[in-house]
């Protein structure tokens, strides 16, 4: 008896068209390039997620940066400080800090700076 395969490539391309659905053009339609679509799509995406990461911490040293500036002190020296007097507060929270709440910064940039100058 002959086994027939055709269930399941119906499946796996059906999977494929349905997840390139709403893709321009061929790329929608045609099994060949849908699949290289969503293939190119989910490496694009995985990059993406991992680009975020980077530019949002790019984001926080600049607010960080910023604000340390206006209290006189540089961002290296600002988080050098925050180093030598033990504390550890990571830079999204710096950052939302010096965007929301300027006098609980400032209060971290006269930290730094005592634990600079000892």
């Amino acid at each position: 008896m002959r086994v027939k395969n055709a269930i399941n490539a119906r499946k796996k391309r059906k999977k494929f068209l349905k997840s390139v659905k709403g893709y321009r053009g061929a790329l929608s339609r045609r099994y060949r390039l849908a699949k290289q679509a969503y293939i190119k799509a989910k490496k694009h995406a995985y990059v993406g997620r991992k680009l975020k990461k980077r530019n949002f911490r790019k984001l926080w040293i600049t607010r960080i940066n910023i604000a340390a500036r206006n209290e006189g002190l540089k961002y290296n020296e600002l988080i050098y400080g925050l180093k030598l007097a033990g504390i550890a507060i990571n830079r999204k929270m710096l950052a939302e800090l010096a965007v929301n709440d300027p006098e609980s910064f400032r209060e971290y940039v006269n930290i730094a700076k005592e634990a600079i100058n000892k």
